[in-house]
C-alpha cells in the first residue's frame, strides 16, 4: 500500500507541476499595450511605432537555376515616396488595412474576437506596430526588375470598401506597372470566411517572354524573445506541413541556427499562436521552394516562392495562392489544406484529444453550453473507466478493512521494516489482495486527463465560453475560487474514503494534498477544475458504493 500512495502523488505531482508551468506561460506573461485597432489611411513610413527595414535582406534566397545573382541585385527595389496609403477593408469577420507599399496586409483584426469579455475591441492578429509585428507579405520576382516586390508602389482607385449585407464576396484590386509590364493583384474576401484568395495577374504588353515567379511570406516578432518559461508553453512561431515530415515546428530559435531551405509540394506555411493563425496555402501539385530568414529588430520571416513561368509576348497569366487569418476553427482549417487543423496542437495525446473535443463538440451541438458538454465528456469518460476504476476502489476498500491488522503489525515490528514489510505480504497474499492493484487504472486515467487539459486549453471554441451564474469563461480562472474549493472538499472526502497511509510522513504529505491543488487549481481555467470537480463526485460515489460492499461483504 506505502508503494502504491507514493506512485499516486508522484504520478499527481509531475501533473499538477505541468500545469503549474502551463498556466504560468499561458496567464503569467506581461501584457503589452494592444495597439488601437482604428488607425489613419495614410501615415508616414518612418514613423516611431514602426520598423525601420533593409529592403535586401527582406527579399527571399532562390536557388540560382530560378534567379542569378545579377538578377537579385536587380529586385531590390527602394520606395521613394514615403507617403502610405492605407485601404480599409471591412468584411463581416475583417477589419484589414492593406498597404500600397507592397500591397501587404499590415493590419487585420478579428471582428467576431473581443480582445476580452471587459474588452469588446476586436482582436488584433495582425498589426505593424513596433515590438508586435506580425504581417502578410507577398512580391513577383523577375531578373529584369520588370516586378513589383513587396517594397514597390502600388495604386487603388479606392481607399476603402465594404462587404455589404447583399454582397457573398469583396473584391480588392491594386495595380503597378513598369514599361510594358502591368501587374494587377486581387484580394478575394468572402461572406464568414477567415480565408483570402491572393492573385497575381501578369500582362505582358511586351514584345518579349517574361520570367518570374511568385512569393508570399509572413513576417513576425518575436514575442518572447529574450524571456525565459517553464518547460511546457503554449507554442508561438512557425509551422510548415508537407506529405513527407507531416505537421513539423520551426521555432524562432531554429530559424537563428539554421535558415530553412525545402522544396514541398501539397505543403503550407503558418505562423502561430494560442487561439489563432496566419498561415499562406499554395496551389496543390507544385513544387514551392520554402524559406526562412533572420531580420534585424528581432524580426523572422517564413515563406515560399512558387516555380517560375513564362509569359509570352502579349499574353497573360496568373499567379495564386490562399491566405488564412483567424481563429483555429479545426473543420474550417481542414477544408482548406491538409493538415491545417494540426496548428490546434495537442501535441503527443493527439490521438486521444481529438476524439475527446469531437465529444466536446458533439455535446455542445446537443445541450448548446461548453460546459454542460464538459460535465458529459467527463461523465462519458467515467462510464468508459468504470472497471478499471471499480478494480482501483474495491483495492482500496479492501486495504480500508485490513488497515486495523496492518496497524497491528506497525506497532509489533516497530522499525523493522525488513520484518514489517515480510509480515505485510504475508497478509496480503493470505487475504489475496494485491496492494498496487489500485494504481495501475489511476495511471491509465492520466493521459486522458492531460489530453481533456490540451483540448480546453487549445481549442478557440472555449476562448470566452460561459458557463452558468459566475462562470462567464471557461478558458480563464473562477473569479471567485468557488470551484477550486468544491474541489478541495471532495478530495478531502476522498481521502476519508481512503485507506489512511501507515506511515506518518506519507499521512502528512496525503493531508496537505487537498490544499495544495486547491491553490494551483484556484487559477486554472475554469472548465478544467470543472471536469475535476465532477470527475470528483462521481468518483466519491462510486468509492462509497464500493466500499460499503466490501464491508459488508466482509461482515
Amino acid at each position: 500500500m506505502d508503494n502504491q500512495r507514493l506512485i499516486l502523488i508522484i504520478a499527481l505531482f509531475l501533473v499538477g507541476m505541468m500545469l503549474w508551468n502551463q498556466w504560468q506561460i499561458d496567464y503569467g506573461l506581461p501584457q503589452s499595450p494592444i495597439n488601437n485597432p482604428q488607425s489613419q489611411t495614410s501615415h508616414n513610413a518612418n514613423t516611431d511605432n514602426t520598423i525601420t527595414n533593409n529592403h535586401r535582406e527582406e527579399l527571399p534566397v532562390l536557388p540560382d537555376e530560378q534567379l542569378t545573382p545579377q538578377g537579385a541585385d536587380a529586385i531590390v527595389e527602394t520606395v521613394t515616396d514615403t507617403s502610405v496609403q492605407m485601404i480599409d477593408v471591412m468584411t463581416d469577420v475583417f477589419n484589414i488595412k492593406i498597404s500600397t507599399i507592397g500591397g501587404d496586409i499590415r493590419q487585420a483584426n478579428l471582428l467576431q474576437y473581443p480582445i476580452a469579455l471587459n474588452d469588446s475591441r476586436p482582436f488584433p492578429l495582425m498589426n505593424e506596430q513596433r515590438g508586435k509585428l506580425f504581417i502578410a507579405q507577398s512580391g513577383l520576382l523577375n531578373e529584369n526588375r520588370l516586378a513589383p516586390n513587396h517594397k514597390s508602389q502600388f495604386t487603388s482607385k479606392q481607399s476603402s470598401y465594404h462587404l455589404d449585407d447583399n454582397q457573398e464576396q469583396l473584391t480588392v484590386e491594386l495595380y503597378w506597372q513598369q514599361q510594358d509590364i502591368q501587374i494587377t493583384r486581387t484580394y478575394t474576401f468572402k461572406r464568414g470566411s477567415y480565408d483570402i484568395e491572393l492573385v497575381d495577374t501578369v500582362s505582358n504588353h511586351s514584345e518579349e517572354v517574361w520570367k518570374g515567379s511568385q512569393y508570399t511570406q509572413l513576417q513576425r516578432q518575436d514575442p518572447h524573445h529574450g524571456k525565459r518559461y517553464g518547460m511546457v508553453y503554449t507554442y508561438t512561431g512557425g509551422v510548415i506541413y508537407s506529405p513527407q515530415d507531416k505537421y513539423q515546428k520551426i521555432p524562432f530559435s531554429d530559424m537563428e541556427e539554421n535558415a530553412l531551405k525545402r522544396t514541398i509540394n501539397h505543403g503550407w506555411l503558418a505562423i502561430i499562436e494560442h487561439y489563432f493563425i496566419a498561415s499562406w496555402v499554395p496551389p496543390k501539385a507544385q513544387d514551392y521552394q520554402y524559406y526562412s530568414k533572420v531580420l534585424s529588430e528581432n524580426r523572422y520571416v517564413l515563406g515560399s516562392v512558387s516555380p517560375q513561368i513564362e509569359v509570352p509576348a502579349k499574353q497573360q497569366a496568373q499567379f495564386k495562392s490562399t491566405l488564412y487569418i483567424g481563429p483555429k476553427i479545426q473543420d474550417e482549417l481542414a477544408k482548406l489544406a491538409t493538415g491545417l487543423e494540426l496548428t490546434v496542437d495537442y501535441g503527443y495525446l493527439t490521438v486521444i484529444a481529438q476524439p475527446i473535443f469531437w465529444l466536446l463538440k458533439w455535446f455542445h451541438q446537443w445541450l448548446g453550453n461548453w460546459g454542460w458538454a464538459i460535465i458529459m465528456v467527463t461523465v462519458l469518460i467515467k462510464l468508459v473507466f468504470y472497471k478499471l476504476s471499480e478494480t482501483s476502489f474495491r483495492s482500496m476498500a479492501n486495504m480500508r478493512k485490513l488497515h486495523p491488522k496492518l496497524q497491528s503489525l506497525k506497532e509489533r515490528y516497530g522499525d523493522d521494516r525488513q520484518r514489517m514489510n515480510q509480515a505485510m505480504m504475508e497478509l496480503y497474499k493470505k487475504e489475496k489482495i494485491n496492494p498496487l492493484g489500485g494504481c495501475l487504472p489511476i495511471l491509465v486515467q492520466i493521459p486522458v486527463f492531460i489530453s481533456l487539459y490540451w483540448v480546453l486549453l487549445e481549442s478557440v471554441e472555449l476562448r470566452q465560453a460561459p458557463f452558468i451564474l459566475w462562470i462567464e469563461d471557461l478558458s480563464i480562472k473562477d473569479p471567485y475560487f468557488v470551484l477550486p474549493l468544491i474541489m478541495g472538499a471532495s478530495m478531502l472526502v476522498q481521502q476519508h474514503l481512503n485507506p489512511a497511509p501507515l506511515d506518518p510522513i506519507q499521512k502528512k504529505v496525503m493531508m496537505m494534498m487537498p490544499i495544495v491543488f486547491t491553490v494551483m487549481f484556484a487559477f486554472f481555467p475554469s472548465g478544467l477544475v470543472l471536469y475535476w470537480v465532477v470527475n470528483n463526485i462521481l468518483s466519491i460515489a462510486q468509492q462509497w458504493l464500493i466500499t460499503k460492499r466490501v464491508e459488508e461483504g466482509a461482515k
